[in-house]
């Protein structure tokens, strides 16, 4: 792949970065603990990249149970001897975390044990008293996802209150004066791409004080192959790839709002323009997660073969110290187009979740950079 010189400068720093990360992965500590705690969702967002929710469920009987906590707070209370509870974030994702009406004495567990936990909503039932319960259950981080205006945000998430509800629960959140830490994820498109500087605006002037923004991966509900012709725009080309990367950094340079793009894929000499760090993918190294069923895997939209055991039947920490190589060796990934690729020492592949079935790059994102 012929790909545009990274700065000398930049090289430097890459080399210095890929030394610590080498230490890092050897050393791999579980810090960040992410729990699929339900698969049901109120709403159907076109751009889901969980494979489980690629083929909605004919009727609520066909849908996966929740796991019951107690099946979860066990794998915990395995895990607690091996890490520092401080030091470790534990995520409730889904689906949507907020339909579990045991979401409050979910949280108060992992409070009990020292645990700081967090969830990521997309904000639809969120109000000032049940956000109180969280807090008072110990919640420490929320995310909730925000994508442009009205007509663009309701056409991504399929619900004409979508828009209305998540700024309402933003506005509360803000005006909360919570200490949980709190940011919007956005995910830019083609639908929203022309209102980002209004959305930055909007978002300063609500008082939001991070926004993270991500990009539309070729996964589950927006798999090319598998998405209505109407949808298949969600994607950026290369011309709008570019203009995202320049508009992060200059936003950055602002200093209004910290912006951050989220841990995707290696970006050559916008690295560490539009994020605070190198790319550098943490699935498997200090980032691990328990899905819905028990599968034991690292980010939860990463396929399922890639899941290293289950909670049911296997320890979760001798899986975590012992199965987890696929993530922590990715010399495996040095094949198509990464196999001559000159940052594949600083890359190692890109991103777990951009990696399908027969474990192949799916998407590029330097290669994009380059078109």
């Amino acid at each position: 792949m012929n790909v545009t010189p990274v700065s000398l400068k930049k090289r430097l720093g890459l080399e210095l970065f890929s030394r610590w990360r080498d230490g890092f992965i050897k050393q791999h500590p579980l810090n960040y603990l992410f729990w699929e705690c339900t698969l049901r969702c109120n709403l159907s967002c076109v751009h889901c990249g969980s494979d489980c929710r690629k083929i909605p469920y004919a009727s609520s009987a066909a849908r996966p149970p929740d796991m019951p906590f107690e099946d979860f707070i066990k794998t915990i209370d395995i895990i607690v001897p091996h890490v520092n509870p401080h030091t470790t974030m534990i995520v409730l994702t889904g689906g949507e975390p907020l339909l579990r009406n045991d979401l409050e004495q979910c949280g108060h567990e992992l409070y009990k044990r020292a645990f700081p936990w967090g969830m990521v909503t997309n904000g639809f039932i969120l109000d000032k008293k049940r956000y109180a319960k969280l807090e008072q259950a110990g919640l420490r981080s929320i995310t909730v996802s925000l994508d442009g205006f009205e007509e663009s945000h309701n056409r991504l998430r399929g619900h004409p209150e979508s828009h209305k509800n998540a700024l309402n629960a933003i506005r509360m959140i803000v005006q909360s004066n919570s200490g949980a830490a709190f940011d919007v994820v956005t995910c830019v498109n083609r639908w929203n791409f022309n209102e980002l500087p209004a959305l930055k605006e909007l978002l300063i002037k609500e008082g939001v004080k991070a926004w993270r923004i991500f990009t539309v991966s070729p996964i589950g509900r927006a798999a090319i192959s598998d998405m209505a012709a109407e949808n298949r725009d969600l994607h950026l080309d290369a011309s709008l790839f570019k203009q995202l990367f320049d508009f992060i950094s200059v936003t950055r340079k602002e200093g209004a709002i910290k912006t951050n793009y989220g841990c995707e894929g290696f970006l050559g000499n916008y690295e560490t323009e539009v994020r605070d760090s190198f790319f550098f993918c943490r699935a498997g190294i200090s980032v691990g997660s328990v899905l819905a069923d028990g599968s034991i895997s690292a980010c939860p939209n990463i396929r399922p073969h890639f899941t290293q055991g289950n909670i049911h039947n296997d320890n979760f920490m001798d899986v975590w110290n012992n199965r987890y190589q696929i993530f922590r060796d990715r010399s495996w990934a040095k094949k198509g187009e990464c196999a001559a690729c000159r940052y594949f020492k600083y890359c190692k592949g890109g991103a777990m979740h951009l990696r399908g079935k027969d474990r192949n790059l799916l998407f590029c994102h330097l290669s994009r950079l380059q078109d």
